[in-house]
């Protein structure tokens, strides 16, 4: 019997990655909890949400995808794999400076940026009115 509601393929490629990425069973810490949203009585009266914490890095993760439970360990799993896996690509460095160039840009300019700006403007609009032809008048 399989521990996971999927074909024996998947499972091995699971266990095949867990294996590369060395993660064990052992170290994952496995907690059930209801789900919320949409499934009507089914997530509300049975514990399918699935949390799962790999305890060397402290990264957890969280799945509540499907009503099915088995089904939601074997997605939580994977997704915890993606996330060690980013971590130790480099994928959490590159991320992470990605937020900080969208806060730069939705942060207000100084006062002297928007003047420097504004005068920027002011120069380009006068050389385009330079460029415009002359009216009949």
């Amino acid at each position: 019997m399989t521990a996971f509601p999927v074909s024996p393929e998947k499972e091995a490629q699971l266990s095949q990655r867990m294996a590369a990425l060395g993660v064990r069973e052992a170290e994952l810490e496995e907690s059930f909890v209801r789900s919320g949203g949409h499934g009507g009585q089914n997530v509300n009266k049975t514990a399918t949400c699935v949390m799962l914490l790999h305890r060397p890095t402290g990264l957890q993760v969280k799945c509540q995808t499907t009503r099915h439970q088995g089904l939601n360990r074997f997605i939580a799993r994977r997704l915890l794999l993606d996330k060690i896996e980013r971590m130790r690509t480099g994928c959490v460095a590159a991320e992470r400076s990605r937020i900080e160039k969208i806060r730069r840009q939705k942060r207000k300019r100084s006062r002297r940026a928007r003047e420097r700006m504004l005068a920027d403007k002011s120069h380009h609009s006068a050389q385009k009115a330079d460029r415009r032809p002359i009216g009949p008048e």
